[in-house]
């Protein structure tokens, strides 16, 4: 081989290889180039799918708030005009449940009158041949005096309400069409003057009970006030009027009976402890019970 042809050679060589970058550059370019519009077009389509997405949140903002204007505007609208029947409403509402009561009492009395059989002269233990007594021992007295008949009677003494489920099981296998309460005076000391205790208590029994005899009629007897010598013995019991007041916001809240005894227990009445009864007191409490329940 001759110079010539070795120099031919190189050239051509050389000429061959710039070829090739300058190809491999066109196809580098053209790659990239063609990336970068893909990566433009995946920008655009980015940019175009949020935008679409505000608009349409924008869109739901603005019917949401239309809705809202329109709904308020309905309630705000005086369609129909209430007033009288509202003031009606806040009339009935300023009645209290024992001047209904005593409308009712009236009606029945006025009632007995024309049928001619005001006077009732079944005894005590007739009276209460559907009833039963639920109590302490102040409420044993009736059968202790065999004032009651015994299945008129569940009593307990010392009881204190969060113990009356044992009570009100005995109770419910007499199936009495009306139930008196005669609890309360063992949990002052118990709540320890807590009012709130216990009509908290109190309403747990009331729910039991409603809850098992369900068709009975419900009547709450008041504590009963105890003489000063008792009250010596267990301060407690001087909160005794506070009691029966939160009680009788209780049965009004809940349309029970509410049977105040507070003059009933005249000193004359008394035991020597000043808590407990003579004998001579039960009929006149049995009395005043029926009369309330209109047994």
């Amino acid at each position: 081989m001759g110079v010539i042809d070795f120099y031919a050679e190189k050239f051509y060589y050389y000429k061959v290889s710039w070829l090739i970058t300058a190809k491999n550059r066109e196809i580098n370019t053209n790659i990239f180039s063609k990336r970068k519009s893909e990566e433009s077009m995946i920008r655009i389509k980015r940019k175009t799918k949020r935008y679409l997405i505000l608009l349409g949140l924008a869109a739901a903002v603005v019917i949401l708030v239309l809705l809202i204007v329109h709904g308020v505007r309905s309630v705000l609208r005086p369609d129909t005009d209430t007033s009288a029947g509202l003031e009606y409403i806040q009339q009935e509402e300023a009645g209290s449940v024992a001047e209904i009561e005593d409308k009712i009492n009236l009606l029945e009395q006025q009632e007995r009158a024309e049928a001619g059989d005001s006077e009732d002269t079944r005894s005590v233990k007739e009276r209460f041949s559907g009833a039963v007594v639920i109590g302490d021992s102040v409420t044993q007295g009736f059968s202790e005096y065999d004032i009651l008949n015994t299945s008129s009677v569940v009593s307990k003494i010392g009881v204190h309400l969060y113990e009356a489920d044992e009570l009100i099981d005995q109770a419910e296998a007499l199936s009495p069409g009306t139930v008196f309460l005669a609890l309360g005076r063992n949990d002052l000391a118990a709540t320890e003057g807590d009012v709130n205790e216990f009509i908290s208590q109190y309403t747990d029994v009331l729910d039991r009970i409603a809850n098992d005899l369900p068709d009975a009629n419900i009547f709450v007897n008041s504590i009963f006030p105890v003489q000063d010598s008792a009250i010596e013995d267990d301060p407690y019991l001087a909160d005794i009027a506070d009691y029966n007041t939160a009680l009788k916001e209780l049965c009004d809240s809940r349309s029970i009976g509410f049977i105040d005894n507070t003059d009933l227990a005249e000193d004359q009445y008394f035991e020597p402890d000043g808590q407990h009864f003579t004998a001579d007191f039960y009929p006149v409490w049995a009395e005043h019970m029926a009369e309330v329940a209109a047994l």
